[in-house]
């Protein structure tokens, strides 16, 4: 399986010539010329994830590709065709198996509601928490890790990482830091990783990984 790392917390995985994009959202740039998309997972309605402007985009050419997503992102794209996720949830589609972790966004501010969200473990290899610190119940091999948000701060992504211990792990959930940030945080991350025997990359947008 190669992984594509988009901007921000954008996702495109293929294998045997099928495709997975994980969250397509606002801040990654336009996807019209992706073939062989067999899903579309959305681990919550927020923009940054959630734009229908991306899915017109990807759908246009994959008309038959599949959208799981949270009860509200589905409420969201009421007028797609859509298939509600929750914890537990284990699909198969085309060549990638689709396994779900998880109920809520981590908390912004106790001022703001907090909203579903499902972390998603493809293949049984790599694992996506979406805006959460879900932590799946069984061995990671290769974990994205978001490294910059509104809801997070280092020292629970070290805690994340710890709790997890991936055995590869790349940042993403990006799109807010400078270089300077980049530095910092993927530093942060690469040392709790390595503690654990694990092995750090850092992908810019464009950058691909092979499982």
């Amino acid at each position: 399986m190669q992984i594509t790392k988009y901007e921000h917390a954008c996702l495109v995985l293929e294998k045997q010539g099928q495709r997975v994009v994980i969250d397509p959202g606002f801040y990654t740039r336009p996807m019209s010329d992706l073939q062989g998309v067999q899903a579309i997972v959305i681990t919550h309605m927020h923009d940054d994830h959630c734009y229908e402007e991306q899915l017109d985009r990807i759908l246009s050419n994959n008309p038959t590709a599949k959208i799981y997503g949270t009860d509200e992102v589905c409420q969201r794209l009421s007028s797609y065709q859509t298939i509600a996720v929750h914890h537990g949830d284990f699909y198969t589609d085309g060549n990638f198996t689709l396994e779900f972790f998880g109920d809520m966004h981590a908390e912004i501010h106790r001022s703001i509601p907090l909203i579903q969200n499902c972390g998603v473990l493809v293949d049984s290899e790599l694992y996506y928490p979406g805006d959460s610190f879900t932590t799946p119940d069984q061995p990671i091999k290769v974990l994205a890790c978001p490294t910059s948000a509104p809801w997070l701060k280092i020292s629970e992504v070290m805690d994340f990482v710890a709790a997890v211990k991936p055995r590869r792990c790349f940042a993403t959930h990006n799109a807010h830091l400078s270089d300077v940030g980049h530095d910092l945080n993927n530093g942060r991350v690469k040392q709790v990783v390595e503690a654990h025997g694990g092995s750090f990359e850092f992908l810019k947008p464009g950058d691909t990984a092979t499982i």
